[in-house]
């Protein structure tokens, strides 16, 4: 198969499984809260990369300069989950936390240009203007008791976006695996540390898993992350900002349908004109950037 098209491929694939993160994030199937699932997550997740990485005997042949920055970006994808996940079980629904990921085209547009040190796009401004009335629309047609779990979302977002940038700036630095390996016990770490503390002030925090938790879990760390995880990864070195970039916008799409039939999660009219404004926005931003990326 052509290393492009099947790039593309493992990149729908991976953005599939993404989707599904945030329905078994859902209270109907792990009860657990959202910083628990986060440790089982990277735990399980570290575990299962260990033994494809060699025992870490590959990591050695990472230069140190790289090496603390993906541990660095992995705190940002266990703070960025604990967010995602807490935006879940703040809101009650799957689809709200989704269409809040959908902005983070708007924030990666605004960030990118801080961190490559570029020019700021006036196209990425309309792209902001456009998701406005967007977001106003969900904000509206949700009752209020959903909007902590919107706010917590767009951090999320916020987050996701920060740790996308920085990934695609040393993404050639090391294997895919061992890269995915290190965030994600890096992210194991920052969570433990923090863990205890979260505990002490809150003591009704359920920890351990029950029951069907366990399943859920395991589908969670091993196909929506370490299979999902390397296998972007992958795919990310084949592909344009353009392709990558329109293919990742998928997920909230992906999502949100699963969401409507398997969890039976349906809102107002508009509420979902809504997600069409801003998803509409969102797909808009790479057709804006193609010049940039003419793959």
């Amino acid at each position: 198969m052509n290393p492009i098209r099947k790039a593309y491929l493992q990149l729908h694939i991976a953005v599939l499984f993404f989707g599904f993160t945030a329905i078994l994030g859902n209270d109907k199937l792990i009860s657990i809260p959202a910083i628990s699932i986060v440790w089982w997550r990277v735990l399980f997740t570290s575990v299962s990369l260990f033994f494809l990485i060699n025992f870490g005997k590959s990591l050695r042949k990472i230069p140190k300069r790289y090496l603390w920055q993906y541990m660095v970006i992995g705190a940002i994808v266990a703070l960025h989950w604990v967010c995602f996940f807490g935006s879940v079980k703040l809101a009650g629904n799957s689809s709200v936390t989704l269409v809040c990921m959908a902005t983070g085209a708007l924030f990666t547009a605004l960030i990118e240009p801080l961190v490559l040190k570029t020019k700021f796009q006036k196209k990425d401004l309309l792209l902001g203007i456009l998701v406005i009335p967007g977001m106003a629309l969900v904000v509206g047609n949700v009752s209020s008791d959903m909007w902590l779990g919107i706010v917590v979302g767009l951090i999320s977002a916020f987050l996701a976006s920060v740790f996308s940038v920085w990934n695609k700036m040393i993404i050639d630095e090391a294997d895919p695996k061992d890269i995915t390996f290190l965030e994600m016990s890096s992210g194991w770490l920052f969570i433990s540390c923090i863990l205890p503390f979260v505990l002490h002030f809150d003591e009704s925090i359920a920890f351990m898993p029950v029951g069907l938790d366990w399943i859920y879990l395991l589908l969670l760390a091993l196909l929506c992350t370490t299979f999902a995880y390397v296998l972007s990864l992958r795919a990310l070195k084949h592909l344009s900002a353009f392709t990558s970039t329109l293919t990742y916008n998928l997920e909230p799409v992906y999502g949100i349908l699963i969401a409507y039939f398997f969890l039976d999660e349906k809102l107002s009219v508009g509420f979902y004109l809504g997600v069409l404004i801003i998803l509409g926005a969102v797909f808009l931003y790479p057709f804006m950037n193609q010049k940039k990326s003419p793959k």
